[in-house]
């Protein structure tokens, strides 16, 4: 979902929910921060997909991606994104599936097409480019995270396929109400992020620790080495939570959809985690000691609104997240897929500074707003998924 530089994500105004429920307001902080970034859309990226002749009709087909789960941004600032492949009725007919991996350069111009469906994990959701530029994907269909080498041959193997941590039928799907759940120290549920560390682990001094949020059927961060032994986890599944930074702050939601949905590490090494039912990102020191819980959109996921008004519901506003470049990494820019805007916050107070995007499928407008990756030239690359089902890219305009 982002790459181990990290990113950087821009601006606009808060959605909350309103006192009935049922729309959104928004708020806008009373004077803008000096040095705030400001991005616009890149018109044109990535470049048209090919388009190769069907054998029986000679008919053109081009490449259509299907849902997009993951952006993911290497060494090069070659971008990659993973695509799930599931076709339209229509796209069917007037396409042809892309393959699962794509990898594009700055200018969008495809460089590469690979992957095999039937040994990627089901469900492929997030890819993560690591400091040796191995790629790494998820599933939340499935129990796997695997690393491949960025020419597609897979390296490792974290879990086992089809398999899940649910006993005692080891079935994937939620665990939020099964006791022997997210415990195992071979096997995920459903994963839906991928961070490797490039420091020393705290707890056996190596470096490449892979950190899983492993959170669409379990509900845990996970630590393995980076030959994929366990090192340790915390988490667990929450009871209600009315006040997302005071209630249950160190657990995660308890409801399928992604508990924890992202992991990722600051150059201060603390760890953050996207709690997204809960409307929250809870942030973790490497051994899983809780430091804070920043509340983003309450009463978007399962969270009481503003004044205590009901929540709308809408799968949550933790989705993703990355930080600005700059080495105290001074904004956090939180994708909000549940309001379908990006959140430009303070990384150590949590006050969101500004928003951008609203829903919509033009050009800037975001349908299932769903990862954020970052270049090392600050353009920034969304993924969205469902009806989304695209990358846009973003270039930075400097502060304003």
């Amino acid at each position: 979902m982002r790459t181990a530089s990290l990113a950087l994500v821009c601006a606009g105004t808060a959605a909350l929910a309103t006192a009935a429920g049922l729309a959104l307001w928004t708020t806008q902080t009373e004077a803008r921060q000096s040095g705030l970034p400001s991005f616009q859309l890149v018109a044109g990226w990535p470049k048209p997909f090919p388009a190769t002749p069907d054998p029986t009709t000679g008919r053109m087909r081009t490449w259509i991606t299907g849902e997009v789960a993951g952006t993911c941004v290497d060494s090069r600032d070659h971008v990659f994104i993973v695509t799930r492949g599931n076709l339209l009725d229509n796209e069917v007919t007037k396409g042809t599936p892309a393959p699962p991996v794509i990898e594009f350069d700055p200018d969008g111009n495809i460089v590469a097409g690979w992957g095999n469906r039937g040994v990627l994990p089901n469900g492929i959701h997030g890819c993560f480019v690591d400091y040796q530029d191995n790629i790494w994907i998820g599933g939340n269909g499935d129990g796997i995270v695997q690393k491949y080498s960025r020419a597609g041959t897979l390296l490792l193997q974290i879990g086992t396929r089809g398999v899940c941590d649910n006993p005692p039928a080891n079935a994937c799907g939620n665990s939020g109400a099964n006791a022997d759940a997210n415990k195992s120290k071979t096997l995920l549920n459903q994963p839906a992020d991928i961070f490797v560390d490039p420091n020393p682990d705290p707890q056996n001094g190596q470096r490449g620790s892979v950190y899983i949020a492993d959170g669409y059927g379990n509900h845990r961060v996970v630590v393995f080495t980076a030959d994929g032994t366990w090192l340790r986890q915390w988490g667990g599944v929450a009871g209600t939570v009315n006040n997302p930074v005071t209630d249950f702050p160190a657990l995660f939601g308890a409801g399928d959809g992604g508990h924890p949905h992202c992991v990722l590490i600051a150059q201060d090494k603390l760890v953050y985690v996207c709690d997204r039912q809960n409307d929250r990102i809870q942030v973790f020191d490497r051994m899983g000691n809780l430091q804070k819980v920043i509340a983003v959109v309450p009463g978007t996921g399962l969270t009481q609104g503003p004044g205590g008004s009901a929540g709308l519901n809408i799968i949550g506003s933790a989705w993703d997240l990355d930080f600005s470049g700059d080495f105290r990494q001074t904004y956090l820019f939180e994708a909000d897929g549940g309001n379908e805007q990006m959140h430009t916050m303070d990384r150590v107070t949590g006050q969101i500074l500004e928003t951008w995007g609203q829903p919509g499928p033009q050009g800037g407008q975001f349908t299932y707003l769903h990862t954020v990756a970052r270049d090392s030239q600050g353009n920034l690359y969304t993924g969205e998924t469902i009806n989304g089902r695209r990358i846009q890219k973003f270039k930075p305009l400097g502060s304003r």
